[in-house]
């Protein structure tokens, strides 16, 4: 069994202004997943250093970021990341390049845990519908051409208030993992957070974690999935 979990961090930044990086990593503490897919992991302005300073990830979670180094200091691309526990192995990475009229972006990483390989997709699309289905189609697009198919679960934050659109192309090959709302935090109304399995995964469990610390940590709340690998 697998336990991974999508988090949309806000740059750590708490409902309060405040930049609260440790508070990120109690709530990750709390989930206890083998691999996060983080989004907005990454601060927007100056050097677009991590929001999650590297020094304290290290010295205060079990995680490491997969590598994707892009920029000193970051630990993903347009602010998706990745982290692991220290028994999954990280295979391959790499970034993937998306349409987009602002700043987006997607990983891509193979990772494998107790003997089985897994592929993950981390992703942040546009608030734009018409924008969020030409990268919706770019990353199936990407996974088509990947020189071998895998067991692969997608996750993040696809800014998709309603059925269908980037939904509706990600399902076609894909089962949708039932979540809840995750948005806003203190009082959940959006399922904007989302997750895709290729057939054969099995879900286990699923769902969207509330405590108290996370409804007061990111506009967002993590959700999570176990699942069993073919």
């Amino acid at each position: 069994m697998v336990l991974v979990a999508s988090y949309n961090i806000r740059k750590a930044i708490a409902p309060d202004r405040r930049r609260r990086p440790e508070r990120i990593l109690e709530i990750l503490a709390e989930i206890g997943a083998d691999i996060v897919l983080l989004q907005e992991a990454d601060r927007r302005f100056g050097d677009r250093a991590s929001a999650i300073p590297l020094h304290m990830l290290a010295e205060h979670s079990r995680y490491r970021p997969v590598p994707y180094e892009m920029r000193p200091g970051s630990i993903g691309w347009h602010g998706n990341a990745v982290l692991v526990a220290p028994h999954v192995e990280i295979v391959k990475h790499m970034p993937l390049h998306l349409p987009t009229l602002e700043p987006r972006g997607a990983v891509l990483a193979d990772v494998r845990i107790a003997g089985k390989t897994l592929r993950l997709v981390g992703m942040h699309l546009d608030l734009s519908g018409l924008w969020r289905r030409k990268q919706a189609r770019a990353i199936l697009s990407e996974l088509d051409h990947q020189p071998e198919r895998l067991p692969t679960l997608l996750a993040g934050d696809l800014n998709e208030w309603r059925s269908g659109g980037c939904l509706r192309d990600f399902g076609q090959h894909h089962e949708c993992v039932a979540l809840g709302a995750s948005f806003p935090a203190r009082r959940t109304i959006g399922r904007l957070d989302r997750m895709f399995v290729t057939p054969g995964i099995e879900i286990l469990e699923s769902g969207v974690h509330g405590s108290p610390l996370a409804r007061n940590a990111s506009d967002h709340l993590p959700v999570w999935a176990r699942i069993r690998l073919p």
